[in-house]
Parts: C-alpha cells; structure tokens; sequence
C-alpha cells in the first residue's frame, strides 16, 4: 500500500533529529569505548578451555603486580572460554612472561602462551588521525561524484545521509559499550558505500523523471519525488533484505573476531535503507524547491 512519503517529511527529520540528539547525549555522557588499535595498552587473549569468573583473571594479574580495572575482562569463543584482558599501559616482554606463567598457575588447561597485542600513545593517536582521514576523504570523495554526476544540492542531501547513518553506528556503539576499533572503521566505510549507492539509484530515478515533466510548484515536485521512491522501492526493500540476511549469518555464525564488524553492519544496513528514501530525497525536495520562490521573485523584479 503505497502512501505519500515527502509531505510526510517533517516525521522523518524530527525522528531523526531525535535519534541524533539521543546519541550526542550517549556520546558525552559515555563515550566511545576505544580498544587498543585507537587507545593506548595492551590487549591480552588466552583461551582457557574452561569456564572462568572475571575475579579469577584478575588475581592472576594481581599476583604479577597488574592491576585489571572492573569490565576489563571479558570473554570470546564459541563457547565463551577464552579471556580477553584490556590493560591500560603496554607490557615489556618480561611482564608477557609473568603473566603467561600466572595464567598457566591459575588455570592448568590455558593454552599458553596468550596472544598480546600492545599500542603505544603515538601508535594510537596515528591510526586514530588515520581513520579520520579514511572517513573524511570517503565522504569527499563522494560528494565530489554526486555533485560531477547530478548537482550539489542532490550531493549535500546525499552526503547529509551518510553522516545520518555513520552517527547512528557510533550512538550505538557508545550506548552499548562495544569495542571501537579498526574492524569498526572498515564496517562504517562499507555502510558509507552501501548507502550511497542506494541513495544515487533513487536520485537517477528523480533526474530521468524531472527530464520527462515540467515541475512548477513544490506540490508538482512532491508528486514526482514520491512516484520515483515508489518506482524504485521494491529494488530497495529487496537489495537491503538480501545483504541483511547475509550479515545476519556472519553475526551468528562468524565468530568472535568479525562480531562487532557484522553488529555494525547490521545497524547500518538499516539506516541506510531509511536515510536513503526518507531523508536523502525529502532534503533534497526541501532545498529544490527554493528555486521556485527565486524564480518568481525574479519574474515579480522583471
């Protein structure tokens, strides 16, 4: 059943303004929860093959002189028996000994040696520069071809989307406390390219259809908008259920390590899908429809 989508638009902003001003406060309140690829420390996994308490981990730290903060410890693997520790500093090699040895102490069936990863404080403020970057130059990027391809008011409408989107992942992550790292990054550019190609399929649809009509009146031009988010909303609905079910199985079945790659996606996929016919292409109607006030100021002049 099909129903007007652009007259509508004033919901859609506000739910969406809701959303955002609900993550700016997530985010000041909380924060995000930087992992070691962004943040300073060491990161420690060791599989235990054996069900543990946060407490035991953290006296087999104790007893080398660590201090494991509360939350700190939590655990992975398909059958949650595999510790991992965040530490707030980086560990020297003897240290990486201790700590082996404390673990094998504590829980004979370890695996030993764990797996560490450590980052120092200029690392990490490196790669943080770094993902910025990769984010920025995506989006510019992006906006530069919609703006070559169509006009700049359809590459701005586009582009607001795309923040509309990457913004929600990160409420998300900050509301819910997961790890922010570089498989996270990876996940935000994939939903940024994903998005855009959905929004600029519907703007296709818009530019063939202005060609073909005359539009004088910001009534003719809902009309128009809406038959085109029509015309190309099975090929939306379908492509987003399709890559879902998709990311839907490496969320369930990829294991630990992809887990937070696949959560983001997820809620991407779904803003995405949203962003593109309820925000990109009512913004645009929004800012198109001020050239017919200056058209017929300028015919008032003449």
């Amino acid at each position: 059943m099909r129903f007007a989508i652009v007259t509508r638009r004033k919901w859609f902003f506000l739910l969406s303004g809701s959303i955002t001003l609900a993550g700016i406060i997530v985010m000041l309140i909380f924060g995000l929860n930087l992992g070691t690829d962004f943040k300073a420390g060491a990161q420690i996994q060791v599989q235990l093959n054996q069900s543990f308490r946060s407490a035991q981990v953290q006296q087999a730290f104790s007893t080398v002189g660590l201090s494991v903060p509360t939350g700190a410890v939590t655990s992975a693997g398909t059958n949650g028996q595999t510790a991992v520790v965040r530490l707030g500093t980086t560990l020297t090699a003897t240290q990486e000994a201790a700590i082996n040895t404390a673990l094998h102490k504590e829980f004979p069936k370890a695996l030993v040696p764990a797996e560490f990863s450590s980052v120092d404080p200029m690392i990490a403020k490196e790669q943080s520069q770094t993902a910025i970057w990769a984010v920025a130059l995506a989006s510019l990027g992006i906006v530069v071809y919609v703006a070559i391809r169509f006009e700049y008011r359809f590459a701005v409408s586009g582009i607001v989307a795309l923040l509309h989107d990457a913004f929600i992942v990160i409420s998300f992550f900050a509301l819910l406390r997961i790890q922010v790292d570089l498989p996270f990054i990876a996940a935000v550019l994939t939903i940024v390219g994903y998005s855009i190609n959905d929004t600029i399929v519907i703007f296709d649809r818009i530019r063939e259809n202005m060609k073909a009509a005359k539009v004088k009146t910001l009534r003719e031009l809902e009309e128009l908008v809406d038959h085109s988010l029509w015309q190309t909303m099975t090929r939306s609905i379908n492509t987003v259920l399709t890559v879902l079910f998709a990311a839907i199985t490496l969320f369930l079945f990829g294991g630990s390590s992809i887990h937070n790659f696949t959560f983001a996606l997820l809620i991407g996929l779904v803003s995405g899908a949203y962003s593109s016919i309820f925000i990109a292409s009512p913004l645009w109607v929004v800012w198109r429809s001020r050239s017919f006030g200056k058209s017929k100021k300028k015919r008032a002049v003449a």
